[in-house]
């Protein structure tokens, strides 16, 4: 299994098809290439994965070697809308599924994915200036919430207890962007247009480490199987949502989110094809900042399920 060092010598690339048109395998090397000139060489046994936004050309050798280095090779449209995953998955752990499958404290996960997700929501309303009184009272509302996390005895009140949190956070945390509630996928306002894209930055990249493992990613603690849903990936998302919650108001606040960088076309909101790439570095920035935070959290993960204990790691903002 990669070791924390080896994997801080790791890079995760973000190709932006806009920037680079043709990827290849030269020399031991990742090679991008802009009409017939090469732009930069990476290393291949310096690469944990490697995101491709928009359309490029890629070798079947450059795909071979993917396969060769355990890089795994993650294929977006423009929208960020995932079509393909190539290699960089850990393949039969029958150890770990086994593990899985018979997990004895999945309740116990599950209040500490939505008690540390509560608890980030709370922190980060905290830090906003100035607190005002509504501030105040939202961060009152969303302890309180999280107090009741621990008592809670069935997956149905911890989604209560997490959507009443949701409500409150976002009504309380995004009060001078306008906001009009959590829409997801609808694209029904700039805001939302953003957490869906940060929030399928960050799905993807949580789920690249848990592939490192051999996870049965389809099997969740807390999200109910359903079917092609990756549960368990949306389950170790969670904790991180913060990073894409605070990226957006940052930006606002420094005049970086622009409302018109956005239009709408069929009654739905869309980033214009200029500001896309502006706003996915906004989000990259986020996640990576936290990389090896988020390492260290899945490798945790599954030394418990390993070994089979009731503590879970968390991760506080």
């Amino acid at each position: 299994m990669l070791s924390l060092p080896d994997y801080r010598e790791k890079q995760i690339l973000f190709i932006e098809s806009y920037e680079v048109k043709e990827l290849s395998f030269l020399n031991q090397n990742l090679t991008l290439k802009q009409d017939g000139k090469i732009k930069q060489q990476v290393p291949f046994h310096k690469i944990f994965a490697i995101f491709v936004v928009g359309n490029c050309t890629l070798s079947s050798v450059f795909i071979k070697r993917c396969h060769q280095y355990g890089v795994m090779l993650i294929l977006t449209e423009k929208t960020l809308a995932v079509y393909a995953q190539i290699g960089g998955e850990t393949e039969g752990n029958f150890l770990l599924r086994e593990k899985q499958y018979q997990a004895r404290y999945a309740f116990k996960a599950a209040q500490t994915i939505v008690a540390n997700k509560i608890y980030n929501q709370h922190q980060l309303i905290k830090k906003v200036r100035p607190q005002t009184a509504d501030l105040k009272q939202a961060c009152a509302q969303i302890k309180t919430g999280l107090k009741k996390v621990a008592e809670s005895q069935d997956e149905a009140s911890l989604r209560g207890l997490e959507g009443n949190a949701a409500k409150v956070f976002f009504s309380a945390y995004f009060k001078d962007l306008n906001w009009q509630g959590r829409k997801p996928r609808t694209k029904y306002d700039e805001i939302n247009v953003l957490l869906d894209i940060g929030y399928t930055f960050l799905f993807y990249f949580i789920d690249a480490h848990l592939r490192l493992y051999g996870f049965d990613r389809y099997k969740g603690v807390y999200h109910t199987e359903f079917y092609q849903r990756q549960s368990l990936t949306c389950d170790l998302v969670e904790p991180f949502r913060c990073l894409i919650d605070q990226a957006i108001l940052k930006a606002f606040n420094l005049k970086q989110f622009d409302r018109e960088d956005f239009e709408i076309k069929k009654q739905q909101y869309h980033l214009k094809k200029d500001a896309i790439l502006k706003y996915n570095k906004l989000f990259l920035q986020a996640i990576m900042s936290e990389k090896e935070a988020i390492f260290v959290y899945i490798q945790q993960f599954y030394r418990n399920q390993m070994k089979n204990e009731s503590h879970f790691p968390e991760f506080k903002r």
